[in-house]
C-alpha cells in the first residue's frame, strides 16, 4: 500500500513538470481573515511555483451537505476542501473523502521526521490533513461592558451585568457545551451529560434564557463585523478573527479566554475527482501542510500550526511586527481554562443533535 501511495505522489510530481496538471483548482474554506492568511501562506506562492489558478470557495461551513449532495449526484467540483476536524471524521466514515497515508503523501519535517510523528496526535482521522490548531471564544466591546471586565464565560448568560445583544453560531457545536458550563456541569462530565436526551435538554434550557438576546452567526466573519458596529456587547467566533479586529483593525475589542474551545481545522479531498484531479489536489496539500508553509500562515492569523516543526518558526506578524506567540490558544497563559472539543462526540450525534437544536430554534 505504501508503495503504491509512494508511486502516486511521484506521479503527481510527473504530471506538473509534464505540463498534464488541472490548470483550475477550487479550494474550499471560511472566507475572511482566515481565507486571507491562506492566500498568502499557500495559494499565492503555489500558483508562482505550478501555474494553476485558484479559486476560492467560502463554503466550508456548508462542506459535510455539500459534498453529500455532490457525491449522489456524481458531481464533485470542489478540489480540496478545508474543514474541521469532527466533519473530517463523518466525511472519512461516510466514504466522501479519500485516505491520505502521510509518511508517503505528505512532506516530512526538514530534519526527517516523518509527517505521521510531524502531525502526531492530531492525525484524528485518516483523511484529515491538519493544519491549524484554534479555539472558538468570546470577544467583547470594552467600551460597552461598564467597569468589570468579563473574566468568565457564563458571562455571556449574565444579561443584567452586561445588557445587550451576544452573537452565538446558529449550530449546536460549543453552544451546548458553554451552557452546560454555565448550568454548574464540570468541564470533564460534560460530553457524559451531553450524550443524554436529559442533557440535550438541560443545555437548551439554559440557551433559553438569551436566546431573545441572541443574534446568530453562519459566516466566521459576522462576530467580528457585528463587534465592530457595536451591534453585540460579546460574540463567540474563532480566535484569529478576533486578532483580526483587534490588532490590525484597532477595535475596541478585547478577548476573553476562559472556556475557549480547541480545535483543529484542516484539509481533506473529496473522493469521487478524476485521477488528474486527485493528483492535483495531493500536490496541492504536500505544498501547503509542509514545515514552512504551516509556520508562514501563523505570520497573518494566530492559529497554532498543526506541525511540531513549525512551532519554532512562527515569529512576528507579517504586517504588524508583532510577536505572534502570545495571540495563539495555546499560549500558557491563554489555555489556564481551556475547554477540549470532542471530536468523535460530534461526529456521532452531529447529525441528532443538529436537528433537536434547529428544532429548538424555530420554537
Amino acid at each position: 500500500m505504501k508503495m503504491t501511495k509512494t508511486l502516486l505522489a511521484s506521479t503527481a510530481m510527473a504530471a506538473i513538470a509534464g505540463g498534464a496538471m488541472a490548470q483550475e483548482m477550487t479550494i474550499v474554506s471560511w472566507g475572511g481573515a482566515y481565507t486571507k492568511s491562506q492566500q498568502r501562506a499557500y495559494h499565492e506562492p503555489y500558483m508562482e511555483k505550478s501555474g494553476v489558478t485558484i479559486i476560492n470557495d467560502d463554503s466550508a461551513a456548508e462542506a459535510v451537505a455539500k459534498l453529500r449532495a455532490m457525491n449522489e449526484a456524481g458531481n464533485v467540483t470542489w478540489d480540496v476542501v478545508d474543514v474541521v476536524a469532527a466533519d473530517a471524521i463523518r466525511l472519512c466514515d461516510e466514504g466522501l473523502a479519500m485516505e491520505i497515508d502521510p509518511d508517503s503523501q505528505l512532506a516530512a519535517a526538514p530534519d526527517g521526521t516523518p509527517a505521521s510523528e510531524d502531525f502526531g496526535d492530531l492525525l484524528v482521522s485518516p483523511c484529515f490533513i491538519p493544519q491549524i490548531v484554534y479555539s472558538t471564544t468570546f470577544g467583547y466591546r470594552t467600551d460597552m461592558v461598564g467597569g468589570t471586565p468579563p473574566t468568565d464565560v457564563c458571562a455571556v448568560f449574565d444579561t443584567e451585568t452586561y445588557p445587550g445583544k451576544r452573537s452565538l453560531e446558529k449550530r449546536p457545536i460549543n453552544n451546548m457545551e458553554w451552557a452546560l458550563i454555565c448550568d454548574g456541569v464540570a468541564f470533564e462530565e460534560v460530553y457524559d451529560v451531553l450524550e443524554t436526551e436529559e442533557g440535550q435538554n438541560q443545555a437548551l434550557a439554559k440557551l433559553d434564557t438569551i436566546k431573545d438576546d441572541v443574534i446568530w452567526w453562519s459566516a466566521g466573519a459576522d462576530t467580528p463585523q457585528l463587534l465592530a458596529d457595536g451591534e453585540v456587547v460579546m460574540g463567540s467566533t474563532y480566535n484569529g478573527r478576533l486578532f483580526s479586529v483587534i490588532e490590525e483593525q484597532d477595535q475596541p475589542v478585547a478577548m476573553l479566554w476562559d472556556a475557549q474551545v480547541f480545535d483543529l481545522d484542516g484539509w481533506i479531498i473529496p473522493t469521487g475527482l478524476s485521477e488528474e484531479r486527485t493528483q492535483a489536489a495531493l500536490d496541492y496539500v504536500f505544498f501547503a501542510t509542509d514545515t514552512q508553509r504551516l509556520a508562514d500562515q501563523a505570520k497573518y492569523i494566530s492559529y497554532g500550526p498543526a506541525r511540531a516543526s513549525s512551532a519554532p518558526l512562527v515569529g512576528k506578524h507579517a504586517d504588524l511586527g508583532i510577536e505572534m506567540s502570545p495571540h495563539m490558544p495555546t499560549d500558557p497563559e491563554n489555555a489556564k481554562r481551556t475547554f477540549l472539543y470532542n471530536y468523535e462526540f460530534w461526529a456521532d450525534y452531529r447529525d441528532d443533535i443538529d436537528a433537536k437544536f434547529q428544532a429548538w430554534l424555530a420554537q
